[in-house]
């Protein structure tokens, strides 16, 4: 289980990163079909998010797809309140129905995004500074409560309203993933968590997916095949923590 774990994994990280994701809502759904208990859940799919999140915002960042001043303002909400999401423990009986509805809503964006039309050009609105606070701080209450970057969240959002471009808005949910999962991480810590034995193996994983995604992106990936193997996989892992 352990391997077939780390192969997921890969795969899930090659095409989170492709898009500038860090690939948290993929790993919460393997480990539910697996049987992971929700207490090693959270804080594995935050540590893989931070590695893989890592490498694609140093990619995206040096290939210019970055923006700093519509990354700092959601930023600046978000890591406090991921921080406090990532202290707070949420009871199994809450916490199991909530991760399968985030990752219903991930397979749908990911089914719909595939035969979307193309996102609105940027430029036609402007991210006003009230918007990025609230939007920081909700998406990052629930990333770290739920063991996520946010990234399922921010990058459609962010394309959608016509605030970036599609490789901008891969730097920024990097980024954005990053800081999240970090600062979630950090909260979870004072709960002391525990870390699954087989991480050692899943880290070098996703390290080695998450850096294929961001290299190449989706321009050179079967998108279309990978993203609806996927959306079916996040459903059945939401259908199992409905289940329990």
């Amino acid at each position: 289980m352990v391997l077939l774990l780390a192969l997921l994994f890969f795969a899930i990280a090659a095409l989170y990163a492709s898009v500038g994701s860090g690939g948290g809502s993929g790993y919460l759904a393997v480990m539910g079909l697996a049987g992971v208990a929700p207490e090693l859940m959270r804080p594995t799919a935050l540590v893989l998010n931070i590695l893989v999140a890592g490498i694609g915002t140093w990619k995206y960042v040096r290939a210019g797809h970055f923006s700093a001043r519509l990354f700092w303002p959601i930023a600046l909400m978000s890591v406090p309140f991921a921080f406090w999401g990532g202290s707070l423990s949420l009871p199994t009986a809450l916490y199991r129905p909530l991760v399968g509805l985030v990752l219903l809503y991930a397979a749908f964006r990911l089914w719909w995004g595939t035969r979307a039309a193309a996102p609105p050009r940027p430029g036609r609105a402007r991210l006003p500074l009230w918007a990025a606070l609230l939007v920081g701080a909700v998406i990052g209450l629930v990333s770290g409560l739920l063991g996520i970057g946010g990234g399922i969240f921010l990058g459609p959002l962010l394309l959608l309203a016509g605030w970036a471009g599609t490789r901008q808005t891969m730097g920024i949910t990097a980024a954005f993933v990053l800081v999240n999962s970090a600062a979630g991480l950090l909260g979870l810590l004072a709960t002391a968590p525990v870390l699954p034995p087989g991480i050692a193996l899943w880290l070098p994983a996703v390290a080695a997916g998450g850096w294929l995604g961001a290299e190449y992106g989706s321009r050179r990936l079967d998108s279309l095949v990978l993203r609806r193997l996927l959306a079916l996989v996040l459903v059945l892992g939401g259908v199992r923590m409905f289940l329990g």
